[in-house]
This record gives C-alpha cells, sequence and structure tokens, in this order.
C-alpha cells in the first residue's frame, strides 16, 4: 500500500528529510482537513530544528483546505490534547503536535487527534490521511481558505494543572527538575510562582541541538546526572522528562531512581482517596504491586492491552479515574483520558506533604514486597517462535494474553511481548516479596529467549 514510511499505527515519525519533509508535512496538513472533515485546529510543536518549518507546511495544507488554525507555538503534547478538551465549545475539533518524542536528533514526527483530543490512528483515519498525502491526489476544495491566528492556552493549562491539588496543603519541597533541553521549562517556570516548591533547574533551556543528548530519562547515562544533582542539594525528589513531556520520571531523596511501575499504585490510591469504587487500568507487564494497592482503596483494577490509543479508548468506555502505564505514561479522566507529564509529580507532591514520608518511605516497602527485573530488551530473529517456545515450557502456569504472553505461578510471574516499532522482546518478571527467585526465574527464561 502507497503509505509513507514515517505513518505508524499511533503517530507520525521518521528521519527528516528522507522520511518526513516539508511537502509531505503540507500534504498531511491538506489529507487532514479532507480526510476527518475538521474545521478548526489546535497545532503546536517541540523544540526540533527542523519543526518550525513543519508548523509552517501544515499551516500552508490546512489552510488551503478551508481549516482555521490556532497556533500554540512551542508547547508539550499535553498542551495540545488540553486546548483540544477545553476549546471544543469554540469549535476547535482537531489538533496536530509536532514532536518525535524521545527519537534521535535528526527524526520529527507528528502527534494528530480528534475532537476531544481523541487519538487520530491507523483505525480511525490515520493511514488514509498516509496514503492521500502520498499520492498527492486530493479531492477537489472550492470553498474559502482558513486563517491563522497565534494562540495562548497555557494559563487555561496551568490552573487545570493546579486543580489536582490543594497548594496551601503543599510542603515547601526542594526538588530537582531535568528538563533534558526539552519542552518543559516553560511550563515549570509558569508553575514555580504558584507552588510553595523550589526548583533546582538542570538542562533547563529548551534547544533543539540537543547539547546533552536527546531527552529520554529511561536512558541509563540520562539518569546518572538526575541522581547526583537531587544528592548536591539535598533534594526531596527529583524529576526527569521526555522531550515533549508527555512521560515523567521520578527518583526519590536518596538519589534512586524509581521503576515507574511502583508510581502507578500510588497515584491510584491518591485519585481514589475522594472516589472510592472507581476503575482504574493498567497494563500487563508488572501488575500484583498495583492490584493489591487499588482493591486496598476500594478501587476495580481493570487490566488493559499496552498503547496510549487503545488505554485511551478502554478508558473511555469503561470511564476509568485513572490509567497507568509503567512505561510513565498516566491518563486522566478529567484530562479527557489523556496522558500528562505534569499532573503525576503535582500529586506526589501532595502525597508526600499529607504523609510526612519521604518517597523512599513510601515506596521502600512496595519494592520488597514486589521486587521487579525492569523491562529487559532482547533482539532476537523470530519473535513468534520464542514466545511460542516460553509457552510450552511454562504450560503449567496460568496463562493470559492481554498483551504478548503472560504466565503466572503463586510466587512470581512474567511477561514477554513483541514491540510494536523494533524486532525485540521485552521481558518483565516480578515475584512476591523474593527478590532471589525473581532473579533466578529471570536467568532461567532468558536462557530460552537467547
Amino acid at each position: 500500500e502507497n503509505l509513507p514510511a514515517c505513518f505508524k499505527a499511533y503517530d507520525i515519525r521518521g528521519k527528516v528529510p528522507g522520511e518526513l519533509n516539508v511537502e509531505l508535512a503540507e500534504n498531511i496538513g491538506r489529507a487532514f482537513g479532507l480526510v476527518c472533515k475538521v474545521k478548526k485546529v489546535v497545532l503546536g510543536h517541540d523544540i526540533r530544528l527542523t519543526s518550525s518549518e513543519m508548523v509552517e507546511a501544515l499551516i500552508r495544507g490546512l489552510t488551503s483546505v478551508g481549516v482555521d488554525v490556532l497556533g500554540l507555538g512551542l508547547c508539550g503534547t499535553e498542551e495540545i490534547y488540553y486546548a483540544a478538551i477545553d476549546l471544543e465549545a469554540d469549535g476547535v475539533d482537531g489538533g496536530i503536535m509536532v514532536t518525535a518524542s524521545h527519537n534521535p536528533a535528526d527524526y520529527n514526527g507528528m502527534k494528530i487527534v480528534g475532537r476531544g483530543a481523541k487519538p487520530v490512528t491507523a483505525d480511525s483515519g490515520l493511514y488514509d490521511i498516509g496514503k492521500m498525502a502520498a499520492s498527492g491526489d486530493f479531492p477537489a476544495y472550492e470553498g474559502a481558505r482558513g486563517t491563522f491566528k497565534e494562540y495562548s492556552h497555557r494559563e487555561q493549562y496551568i490552573s487545570h494543572l493546579l486543580s489536582y491539588v490543594d497548594v496551601s496543603k503543599l510542603k515547601p519541597l526542594k526538588i530537582v527538575v531535568n528538563s533534558g533541553n526539552g519542552c518543559s521549562g516553560a511550563t515549570l517556570d509558569a508553575l514555580d510562582p504558584l507552588l510553595p516548591v523550589e526548583f533546582v533547574r538542570l538542562h533547563h533551556q529548551p534547544d533543539g541541538t540537543f547539547p546533552n543528548g536527546v531527552p529520554n530519562p529511561l536512558l541509563h547515562a540520562n539518569r546518572e546526572e538526575t541522581k547526583n544533582l537531587v544528592l548536591e542539594s539535598e533534594a526531596d525528589m527529583g524529576l526527569a522528562w521526555d522531550g515533549d513531556f508527555d512521560r515523567c520520571f521520578f527518583w526519590d531523596e536518596k538519589g534512586n531512581f524509581i521503576e515507574s511501575y511502583y508510581i502507578v499504585g500510588l497515584l491510584a490510591q491518591e485519585l481514589l482517596r475522594e472516589n472510592s469504587g472507581e476503575k482504574i487500568l493498567y497494563d500487563p507487564r508488572l501488575i500484583w504491586n498495583t492490584e493489591e494497592l487499588v482493591k486496598e482503596a476500594g478501587g476495580i483494577p481493570i487490566m488493559t492491552a499496552t498503547g496510549h490509543a487503545l488505554i485511551k479508548e478502554r478508558m473511555r468506555k469503561e470511564d476509568a479515574l485513572y490509567g497507568g502505564e509503567m512505561s510513565a505514561h498516566h491518563y486522566f479522566r478529567d484530562f479527557g483520558y489523556c496522558d500528562s507529564g505534569m499532573i503525576p509529580w503535582l500529586l506526589m507532591l501532595s502525597i508526600v506533604s499529607r504523609s510526612g514520608k519521604t518517597l523512599s518511605e513510601l515506596l521502600g516497602g512496595r519494592m520488597k514486597r514486589f521486587p521487579v527485573s525492569g523491562e529487559i530488551n532482547n533482539r532476537v530473529a523470530d519473535a513468534d517462535a520464542v514466545i511460542e517456545k516460553l509457552e510450552q515450557v511454562y504450560s503449567d502456569g496460568e496463562k493470559s494474553y492481554t498483551d504478548g504472553l503472560s504466565v503466572e505461578y503463586s510466587e512470581f510471574r512474567f511477561n514477554v511481548r513483541k514491540s510494536n516499532t523494533e524486532p525485540l522482546l521485552r521481558l518483565n518478571v516480578e515475584s512476591r516479596g523474593d527478590e532471589g527467585l525473581m532473579s533466578s526465574k529471570l536467568e532461567e527464561i532468558l536462557t530460552y529467549i537467547k
């Protein structure tokens, strides 16, 4: 099929100019207008050096088929989501964020949403947009041109963020904030005077040359500097974001990086405090800690497949209060079922302030109770064959197939799944309070994978 290489299942991402260029971007704008019949969209971009030219091309394409464009300028992905939700009553029926998140510097891409910030995916028009954009064959448009105007929505977005916490009850905490030269700096600066916290800033200036590497806090090399600054400044916690800040990562006051799995249960409990009986979504890679905490807090835990479009769809279907993935995506019903990299740490400020406990005290017990392997990635020639083999070897365990293969025994469980984007198998192992068992089972499973 005539689909450009940069079109993925949930978004657009590719090397510039080989896979994504200005001409294609203009065509994508036109095709979005024609395929999804949008009339008014919000448009924003990250710090990449090619983002401005992509935005200009999109504006040309969109306005050529009568779409009015509100330009939010440099912002985070979630600011486009929130504007699409908040301005729906004013006729906004779509949005485009120009970003390649944590991809290398020579990449760019787009995340496209429809009315109410619903993701536009392969199944809901993205591939149709791609085919039309690639063919350059557009149905005739006879109407008036659309308009473009610069638009500021940050104030509304900031006040929405603050609605998740009672600022008067927050303690004067000190926090390391590492923007990785991505987009989060401006939002942090806007929040700064409104919170009783002290920010210790690192790589704060947006810079598309990525002088300190592409902002991806999951890379071990990138974790050290946040850790060191937490220890040096005697901070209460450390935070870091990816480039478009839809993912947020935590370090405790001792400089330990915290697996996002443990954050999910904590945030679920915090949100359930005033919303008992609500549904909480989580992914199948690691589950025991989340299930236990959600049930304790009177919530209903629901397992769902990994991936933002799938989770958002399920969130809507279940009307879930919150959803959390171990990949550090956190979804909130009050945020239009979208993911935010800002709401999680604001909630964490509330938890730490109210409990009087440090992050390591809040989480240490949970980590001992459910030790995890961390996600182990292996390149394999035939992923399906490996999964089949594991299914045979562990045939006496309880299996589920929500996402890849999960096998559960009374004292340990594992999940193995194929990457959506690379020829990788991703493995996660957890146990009930037995670090030794978790490690030995990890080694055992890896012998079959390798």
